[in-house]
């Protein structure tokens, strides 16, 4: 076994409502819903299990509802779990449960060993301030203070994510679309995460910003190392992105493996028909 891994999940669940002991009968990928019939809770994440490897891309595909993204805010640690376990290790070293973090150090492990970059840049950013002061809120938040070394360091992740370093000071509503992608990119990057988290980030955007967006993060993991969860419904992205891929359904992962053999050879039906459906 690979022993080189940064994060693992064991039997990771998020369900949303009062539960009935019918629940899990009338839901999963075989009833093909994630909302009890009975009593309306949402099973949006059901026992999930993964390892991210030190310097790996791994993708999570699914339809919207399949509970890719609160898998996501739960290793984001932005949501709760109601029950399993986040382990995650710095260089080989002693395993820790993030599941077990107090409000204050988890927001200060969020803050300095991951970055996260959503679909919509509203979310990802405070569109009020400027690139420099979004860039700067997370390294104070990572209790940098000098502001000398943050404007510096800010000016660096704009050169490094090809924004012109002279617009530091221009605020978001300026950019376009794939230029607030890369602003993202800069602000999750700042503080040397271990771990970059993209939840669907270039939806909506015209194919050939896609791609240039994309040419950027290949770039970045290349040069970097560093390791990425891409959650996406879309199999192109995470075979341009990913080595490894997850698929989930009704908030379960039914099928994993090798990006290429999965999207080349799907076992379980409903990966089958994604890659049916993508071609």
């Amino acid at each position: 076994m690979i022993d080189d891994w940064i994060l693992r999940v064991e039997q990771l669940s998020k369900h949303f409502g009062p539960t009935c002991p019918d629940c899990r009968r009338l839901t999963g990928p075989d009833t093909g819903r994630s909302q009890c019939p009975r009593c309306g809770t949402v099973w949006a994440c059901v026992e999930a299990n993964l390892q991210l490897n030190a310097g790996e891309v791994l993708g999570i595909v699914g339809e919207s509802g399949s509970g890719k993204s609160t898998l996501l805010q739960m290793i984001y640690l932005a949501l709760r779990p109601d029950s399993g376990h986040i382990w995650y290790r710095d260089n080989g070293g002693p395993p820790r449960d993030l599941t077990t973090l107090d409000r204050y150090e988890a927001r200060l492990f969020r803050n300095t060993k991951l970055g996260i970059v959503y679909q919509r840049p509203e979310l990802g950013l405070n569109m009020r301030f400027s690139v420099g002061g979004n860039v700067a809120e997370k390294l104070l938040l990572a209790e940098w203070r000098h502001f000398g070394r943050i404007r510096a360091r800010t000016a660096e992740l704009m050169v490094k994510t090809e924004l012109p370093p002279e617009r530091i000071d221009d605020e978001p509503p300026t950019f376009s679309g794939g230029m607030l992608q890369r602003v993202q990119i800069a602000k999750a990057l700042a503080s040397r995460p271990s771990l970059l988290l993209l939840d669907e980030i270039t939806s909506g955007l015209d194919v050939s910003v896609q791609a240039r967006v994309l040419d950027l993060l290949r770039r970045i993991q290349w040069e970097d190392r560093i390791t990425m969860l891409l959650v996406s419904h879309d199999l192109g992205v995470v075979r341009q992105l990913a080595r490894r891929t997850i698929v989930m359904k009704n908030g379960h992962i039914v099928e994993a493996g090798l990006t290429d053999q999965i999207l080349e050879d799907p076992q379980h039906p409903y990966t089958q028909l994604l890659v049916s459906s993508a071609l």
